[in-house]
């Protein structure tokens, strides 16, 4: 597989990545098995996806865990990137960046993946109550401890800049009804690079939510940081398995997303059609049209798909091997855009 590079550090991994988040949490709860994820990220090893995305949030703990079995025998040939910076209760979520538990944080991440190292260090999202500074700060002092490779920052969700757009407008105050939808991140990320160098960014980006290719993706593009492209696949609406009205188990992310109700999802269905257009001129799926098109955007992007399964681990790794023509582009980007019930 191609390999890229991440940061000013040219640290290389394969050009599409894994997310592991799947295995472990977020999806279809009922599908999931620790064998078939295990096979699953030793066939994304074997076709050269290296980068493998996990958190401490994925289970809780748990995703490490299963990474960990991997690592444990196949350290060398992975690229590991796990997160902090979010704590997991009952019906929360909270972000804690105080220095003394981002350092701590680590060292358990590091037992669970069984690694003396982590390649890529994520803040998950920055505690509004600790200046991003201080947290930057502690993530700096590991990798000075010889405990993680680089750094990168975790931009804030599309979907809550959108929500947070709409009441706004709603509400008539008076801001702008079209904010930039990455300006907080961008605002952090100029904060930050002044404490330590940002490796990498990490933001949804796909053909139906194109948002980063505005601002976000240029900023990193100019300054050598590399992109990881999340949910590059739509949390699977793009790959054209899923149908409109086909419902969602309750602890399944996509039951309570706006894009996944029966309506928004029959509406979609022309962008899932113009994927597989393509993809018929190269006995390609719509999903690895969508994974081609991200790869497109530039030599620093690199797109983690997550799965659960060997299958479309191997399919999203054939991907790689998709090359799109400026024709193709043409026609993806004359697509009408998702609509959406933000």
């Amino acid at each position: 597989m191609e390999r890229r590079t991440i940061g000013a550090a040219a640290l290389e991994v394969g050009s599409i990545g894994l997310g592991c988040m799947p295995m472990s949490w977020g999806y279809t709860e009922s599908q999931r098995s620790g064998e078939s994820s295990l096979r699953a990220v030793h066939t994304a090893l074997d076709r050269g996806c290296s980068l493998l995305d996990t958190a401490d949030m994925y289970g809780p703990f748990t995703n490490e865990l299963l990474v960990g079995r991997v690592l444990r025998e196949r350290r060398a040939e992975a690229f590991v990137s796990t997160k902090c910076g979010l704590l997991v209760g009952e019906q929360h979520i909270v972000a804690n960046g105080r220095p003394g538990y981002v350092k701590r944080a680590c060292d358990a991440s590091l037992r669970r993946l069984q690694t003396d190292r982590i390649d890529l260090y994520q803040l998950h999202r920055a505690d509004p109550e600790v200046p991003i500074e201080e947290t930057w700060g502690a993530m700096a002092e590991l990798v000075a401890a010889g405990k993680v490779r680089s750094l990168g920052l975790c931009a804030v969700g599309a979907r809550a800049v959108r929500q947070a757009r709409a009441t706004r407008t709603v509400r008539g105050s008076g801001l702008r009804a079209r904010s930039r939808m990455h300006d907080l991140t961008l605002a952090q990320l100029e904060r930050i690079q002044q404490v330590f160098p940002v490796s990498s960014v990490q933001a949804e980006l796909s053909v139906w939510s194109p948002e980063a290719l505005e601002e976000l993706l240029p900023w990193c593009e100019s300054r050598g940081v590399g992109f990881l492209a999340a949910m590059p696949l739509g949390n699977g609406y793009l790959t054209g398995t899923l149908t409109p009205g086909q419902g969602f188990e309750p602890e399944d992310i996509r039951a309570r997303h706006p894009r996944f109700t029966a309506e928004m999802m029959a509406a979609n269905q022309p962008v899932v059609a113009g994927l597989r257009r393509v993809g018929a001129r190269y006995d390609a799926t719509p999903g690895q049209v969508a994974l081609a098109w991200v790869l497109a955007q530039g030599r620093h992007v690199v797109p983690v798909p997550g799965t659960k399964k060997e299958r479309w681990a191997a399919q999203n790794a054939k991907a790689a091997e998709l090359r799109l023509t400026r024709e193709d582009l043409a026609e993806i980007a004359a697509l009408p855009p998702a609509r959406q019930s933000w």
